[in-house]
């Protein structure tokens, strides 16, 4: 098993776009790291680099206690999961499994115990093993791949969004399986995915990137609950936090943000942290579960009440979605489903503002 670090790595390619920069991110030796972020932000690159895919332009890689910069791909002793699986159309199941292993002449009775161990884990049935990859459904396939790693045994697992081509149902399941693996194996992964549920349910940290740069690498709590930027803030949680430009004013030693639609008054213990905004633009974000029916907020909310009029209601079984105008300002909520807005209404709604963000308004960076 093995860590992984980014030293200061960056990509740039012959046309001058750089796709990765000033890259510094340590993994940990047995973690589950999570590489998430919008398309074009260079997830998939820092994949494909760590796996010797992509030639690294400045900086170091290290796996273990070496530097892999100049090393092939087939001695970094890495294992990839691609998004389209690539299998072997004609071999089967068992065959797929264990064709890496034969390439580097693995005695047959190893390769067996490798590959039945590896279908125990994957749930894959015996007479699954003989069936052809076009014979079997694509959460079988999606196992089929993953196992074909698990059987190298390698340092590093890497998988490059692996369930984008199921359908909703089975990535649920097939998110279980493979923490569970990871929880097994014991094993360093690497994860990329645009999806931030899957980065959420299962990464021991996730590193949030965009457009080339490292915004924010924490637990999937503290990103939530202490992103450190406003981009961190929006990407996470959904529906995304609500954001509106706001202005800090002081009145009798209380201070408020106040957006021109509503104010909302900031709590007592944040006010030395805020002090130095007085006047000055900022920007309020406030995520939608923590903006309330005023009938159903729940105990010790400390409330900023705000009306407004209900434009759109979406009941998604175990919560209600509410989107409502206030002045010129709109806003998510979600809400309980024991209130029962009506679109038209006039509603008066709590904001929790212990749980409110403030950022600063040029630099788009959480004020703390």
């Amino acid at each position: 098993m093995a860590s992984v670090s980014f030293k200061n790595v960056i990509k740039r390619y012959s046309n001058g776009f750089q796709a990765v920069t000033d890259l510094n991110l340590d993994i940990e030796d047995k973690e589950f790291v999570v590489l998430v972020g919008p398309s074009g932000c260079g997830k998939s690159t820092t994949l494909r680099m760590l796996a010797g895919l992509e030639e690294i332009s400045e900086g170091e890689l290290w796996i273990g206690d070496r530097v892999v910069n100049d090393v092939p791909p087939k001695d970094r002793d890495i294992a990839m999961v691609f998004q389209s699986y690539a299998l072997y159309p004609h071999m089967t199941v068992y065959d797929n499994m264990a064709f890496g292993l034969k390439l580097r002449k693995t005695p047959k009775d190893e390769i067996d115990r490798r590959v039945r161990r590896a279908a125990k884990m994957l749930e894959l049935e015996e007479h699954e093993l003989e069936r052809k990859p076009k014979a079997l459904s694509g959460g079988q396939r999606q196992r089929v791949a993953v196992g074909r790693a698990i059987v190298r045994k390698p340092q590093v697992f890497l998988m490059d969004e692996p369930l984008s081509n199921l359908d909703a149902k089975l990535r649920v399941s097939a998110r279980a399986t493979i923490s569970k693996l990871h929880r097994d194996l014991e094993t360093t992964f690497v994860y990329v995915t645009h999806d931030q549920v899957e980065a959420m349910t299962m990464g021991d940290r996730i590193a949030v990137l965009n457009r080339g740069f490292l915004m924010q690498c924490d637990s999937p709590r503290k990103l939530y609950s202490e992103p450190n930027n406003m981009f961190v803030a929006g990407f996470i949680g959904s529906p995304s936090m609500n954001f509106y430009d706001a202005t800090l004013v002081q009145e009798e030693g209380n201070l408020f943000a106040d957006t021109g639609n509503f104010r909302i008054h900031v709590p007592a213990d944040r006010t030395k942290m805020y002090k130095s905004y007085v006047g000055k633009q900022v920007v309020l974000g406030i995520r939608p579960e923590h903006i309330h029916h005023k009938d159903f907020a729940p105990p010790g909310v400390d409330p900023a009440y705000i009306t407004g009029s209900v434009d759109v209601v979406e009941l998604l079984g175990a919560e209600l979605h509410l989107y409502v105008t206030s002045g010129t300002a709109n806003y998510v909520a979600t809400i309980d489903t024991r209130a029962n807005p009506q679109v038209g209404d006039s509603i008066e709604m709590v904001f929790d503002v212990s749980q409110m963000h403030l950022f600063d308004k040029d630099s788009e960076q959480v004020i703390r």
